[in-house]
């Protein structure tokens, strides 16, 4: 693959020997402080059927 050369499209600034078009080494750093992706515990509350949902009648039928 060949290395391209081109501009940062975020900051200006010339780049050389990337393979691939996109921000340059010091913006994407830049990037990823700023975006960094953080885990987090979300509470859900539990589920509760629905009381329009009957039983299967199997499953109420006695031995």
């Amino acid at each position: 693959m060949d290395l391209l050369s081109s501009v940062c499209p975020r900051c200006g600034s010339p780049i050389g020997g990337e393979a691939f078009y996109g921000p340059c080494p010091s913006c994407r750093a830049e990037l990823r402080a700023k975006f960094a992706g953080l885990a987090r515990t979300v509470e859900v509350a539990e589920y509760v059927p629905k009381m329009n949902v009957t039983p299967n009648a199997v499953a109420l039928k006695d031995d």
